[in-house]
């Protein structure tokens, strides 16, 4: 029996090493070097359509959530339809406003994914701001509540809530 704590050690390594000489043989009789031919496993872009990201503004958010609340306020088809119709719909509306610059377009996934991070976060930040209304002393205003309700929210998850504006647009409706 062996006492070496790093004989176990020794045979896991050599393990990896043959399993590694396995597959990059496999790797290279599939694609020549001197090819120009990118195997699949590869993270290169030949895609020259694809753009660089954009980052949501404050008032780009300020616009996806009018689009959201107009499109699910509508009464016409009101929540009658599917997921991809409503994003599609809303995404439609997000690219018609005027406060969007021209191609400034967003696909409709992307209004989904942006939506539900605002609708998660404004959601937290109202629990706090409830607690913070709840704990309001005399002599304090709104200001003061409002800065106590980000202490709040960052003792509670460890980051500083960043999108006040949305929770500005928010807060009167009674449903998000």
């Amino acid at each position: 029996m062996d006492s070496s704590p790093y004989a176990h050690q020794t045979q896991f390594v050599e393990l990896l090493n043959s399993q590694q000489d396995t597959v990059f043989h496999l790797v290279e009789g599939s694609v020549e070097p001197s090819s120009s031919q990118v195997p699949v496993f590869s993270s290169s872009c030949t895609d020259e359509k694809r753009s660089s990201r954009r980052t949501w503004t404050p008032s780009d958010d300020v616009v996806l959530i009018s689009s959201w609340l107009n499109t699910s306020k509508d009464p016409l088809v009101g929540n009658e339809q599917r997921s991809g119709a409503l994003w599609a719909r809303i995404a439609a509306y997000y690219a018609a406003s005027p406060k969007v610059a021209p191609g400034g377009e967003r696909d409709p996934s992307h209004c989904k994914q942006r939506w539900h991070k605002i609708n998660d976060l404004v959601s937290k930040f109202a629990g706090s701001y409830e607690a913070a209304t709840r704990e309001k002393t005399s002599g304090q205003n709104k200001v003061d509540v409002l800065k106590h309700a980000h202490e709040i929210f960052y003792n509670n998850y460890k980051k500083k809530f960043m999108l006040e504006h949305a929770w500005k647009e928010l807060r009167n409706d009674l449903f998000f």
